[in-house]
């Protein structure tokens, strides 16, 4: 488990793919996993299975993960947000994040809008009902609330630390973006 709260971005260094399967290798400045490890890339929840001397860690990413998130379109060279699973007694300063990405959203926007960036995320209408008006949401793996839901789009609002040191500074129209809808907003819709 998670919060949402991105401690490094890190960039993906190799990838080898084969059969709907993919090794990738991330460089990150984070230190404290070891090999087992659940960690948090981009939203999604992968294990650490290798560790190289040069703060490079990799990870596999089956075919089921492929599917169902944008790992299916990363590229060497690329940056992902990346956050170590929470420990007992860690703060939870986002909100609970499985790293089980429930859809695949596009962007539609990001402008910048008084010292902060308005984003619109075109969602689907499954996803739509667990969207509420000021709730949280991860995107790419950060917690962020909802300011807006305007028929199948959700628009969020990042203050200038999110925009800087995620890679929501990367992002440009019609990227594809991870998104886990919160799990208190799914059990109690669960009912």
């Amino acid at each position: 488990m998670f919060s949402g709260i991105i401690q490094d971005v890190g960039k993906i260094v190799s990838i080898n793919k084969s059969d709907n399967f993919i090794r990738v290798g991330i460089q990150s400045n984070i230190k404290d996993y070891k090999i087992g490890s659940s960690i948090c890339c981009s939203g999604i929840c992968l294990t650490v299975t290798s560790i190289t001397n040069k703060n490079i860690f990799t990870v596999d990413v089956s075919p089921e993960t492929l599917k169902k998130t944008n790992a299916n379109s990363w590229m060497k060279g690329m940056t992902v947000n990346i956050e170590n699973s929470l420990r007992l007694g860690d703060e939870i300063s986002g909100h609970f994040v499985f790293g089980h990405i429930d859809e695949i959203g596009r962007l539609k926007s990001i402008k910048e809008v008084s010292n902060c960036w308005l984003i619109k995320i075109q969602i689907s209408q499954n996803l739509k009902k667990f969207m509420v008006q000021k709730g949280s949401v991860s995107l790419n793996g950060v917690s962020l609330t909802i300011n807006k839901i305007l028929g199948g789009v959700i628009e969020l609002m990042l203050i200038p630390h999110t925009y800087k040191n995620t890679t929501f500074s990367n992002l440009k129209q019609n990227d594809l973006i991870n998104i886990e809808v919160d799990m208190l907003a799914r059990y109690s819709l669960a009912r």
